[in-house]
């Protein structure tokens, strides 16, 4: 849309230049179908006498040809005056055409073609490291105003952080990455400098720089390394008490690797999934704070039942990312769209699956578990710091009703840890404090589940390198499994009055749930991570 929008911009510049070329009795001539690699005439004018003079040589002249200068209109009549001067003190012959403002600066593109800067990579700052802060902050403040946020968005990326958070304080302004679920100071900018990324990135997410409200926007980005992919962001600001703050949230998926095998999930739980999507109604919720990997697990479940048989509708705030085949709908909520509203009226479309962005209110709520009980699947985020805290504030909202007792068939919680890297990662014994603790938080695993010999465990802590200098290479999701059956069932049917977390937590595990602290404590015997991420994230 972008690029139509400059060809009719193009082509409305070169119809004015060919009126204006007729009234001054001049050719014209439309650099749009010159070839790019065609012999530039280089030994005529200097490229300053070009760029101060809006004209460039096309031909140099002989015996037998005239010499030829692309004019515009801004070039100086005393300019060509002077140039037919000199022509005609010469006997040589020359001939004016006129192009557009557009060609020349394609012509002087080719006569002087910009120059590439390289600035240095931005490296991660340890804890009291001022000096690689310092650095960093030096080469922001050195990278051109045009270059500023595509060269941040281009370092985040590669540094696979998730969000660049931009905070305003009293003499500067702080840039911060948040790389695999932890917030690392990057540089620090003059507010000078920071009022150009400003405007920057309120051109492309399309907000104000002087609104007094929080506001959300959306911007996307190729990679000069990797021209094949494509970087969505979501973009939020509220202003505070020295500026605007940013926080650019980066969503870089992959659509091939949206799988369900992809979660990092055993098999008995990738075949919950598996089943529960199988039926034609029902409700699955996946739960966890801003930043958990909801939306990796929904989309993963959505490209798994995307085919040709079903009718897919998606209600999202922003969307996040595009997938072939499936009709997603933008909610602008702070627009005053509704996702109650929204929701009800796709149903009217007669899908199969629908997924709600987030449940955020009771009338979404009870929208949404009708949705699933009148012949559609439905699929939500909700936030709740664990399963069963999701499945009795879902109560809370909708109300015991036997009607609704088969509508949510399962809830996910989870959350993202970092992974250790294997190269660096190094080994320990632990001592008897803490293989009691794991014992007590391992507690009575479910029959599927073999219970761990905890007096011979070997545990791991980080390692550094030069190319892994946290000791972490990635991402991990833990996550617990809330199967609805008729133990979980009694709550919302009204059977069971006494709502509690704690009693819901206790059915569920009974049915032979793992929770999410069991979950990460597993994956830390298996040395993928540390119990200090488990207890940080948990």
């Amino acid at each position: 849309m972008l690029d139509q929008k400059q060809d009719r911009y193009r082509e409305q510049e070169e119809s004015s230049t060919q009126q204006r070329a007729a009234i001054l009795g001049l050719n014209y001539l439309d650099s749009r179908g010159l070839p790019q690699k065609s012999e530039l005439v280089t030994d005529i004018l200097s490229n300053h006498d070009m760029y101060t003079g809006h004209l460039v040589p096309l031909r140099a002249g002989d015996d037998r040809e005239s010499t030829v200068f692309g004019i515009t209109s801004s070039t100086p009549q005393s300019l060509i005056r002077k140039l037919r001067a000199q022509y005609e003190e010469s006997s040589s012959t020359l001939e004016f055409v006129m192009i557009s403002g557009a060609g020349f600066k394609e012509f002087m593109t080719r006569f002087d073609p910009p120059k590439k800067v390289v600035y240095d990579d931005v490296k991660i700052a340890k804890e009291g490291d001022s000096d690689t802060l310092e650095s960093v902050s030096q080469t922001l403040e050195s990278v051109r105003t045009d270059d500023i946020l595509d060269y941040l968005i281009e370092q985040a990326n590669m540094l696979s952080a998730s969000d660049i958070h931009i905070e305003n304080q009293r003499e500067h302004v702080r840039i911060r990455f948040r790389v695999h679920g932890m917030l690392h100071p990057i540089a620090h900018l003059t507010h000078d400098k920071y009022r150009v990324l400003q405007a920057s990135i309120a051109s492309k997410a399309n907000i104000s720089t002087a609104s007094t409200d929080a506001q959300s926007g959306h911007m996307q980005h190729v990679p000069k390394a990797h021209p094949e992919e494509l970087i969505n962001m979501r973009i939020e600001t509220i202003p505070t008490n020295y500026g605007q703050d940013a926080v650019i949230r980066l969503f870089n998926y992959d659509e091939d690797l949206l799988k369900l095998k992809n979660l990092g999930l055993n098999e008995a739980r990738e075949a919950e999934i598996a089943d529960l999507i199988t039926h034609p109604h029902g409700m699955l919720m996946v739960v966890g704070p801003t930043g958990s990997g909801k939306s990796t697990t929904l989309y993963s479940i959505l490209s798994e039942l995307n085919d040709p048989s079903r009718k897919i509708l998606t209600l999202e705030d922003p969307v996040e990312m595009t997938l072939a085949g499936i009709s997603q709908i933008p909610v602008n909520t702070t627009k005053g769209d509704s996702f109650g509203e929204k929701l009800r009226a796709i149903l009217r479309l007669d899908p199969d699956v629908v997924m709600v962005g987030e449940i955020r209110d009771a009338d979404t709520a009870k929208t949404a578990i009708q949705a699933s009980i009148t012949g559609h699947l439905v699929l939500s985020t909700f936030h709740a710091s664990s399963a069963a805290a999701a499945f009795a504030r879902m109560i809370d909202m909708i109300g015991q009703n036997p009607i609704f007792s088969n509508a949510i068939r399962m809830v996910i919680a989870q959350r993202l840890v970092r992974k250790l890297d294997d190269n660096t990662k190094k080994s320990y014994s632990p001592d008897e404090t803490t293989k009691k603790w794991l014992k007590e938080n391992l507690g009575q695993l479910p029959d599927s589940y073999e219970t761990p010999d905890i007096d011979s465990v070997t545990l791991y802590n980080p390692g550094y390198s030069d190319d892994s200098p946290f000791g972490y290479s990635d991402r991990i999701m833990i996550t617990e499994h809330l199967v609805v059956g008729e133990s979980i069932q009694k709550f919302i049917r009204g059977d069971i009055t006494e709502i509690s977390v704690s009693a819901i937590e206790e059915a569920a595990k009974a049915d032979g749930m793992l929770t999410m602290k069991q979950d990460g404590i597993l994956r830390v015997l298996r040395g993928e991570t540390t119990l200090e991420e488990i207890n940080r994230v948990l």
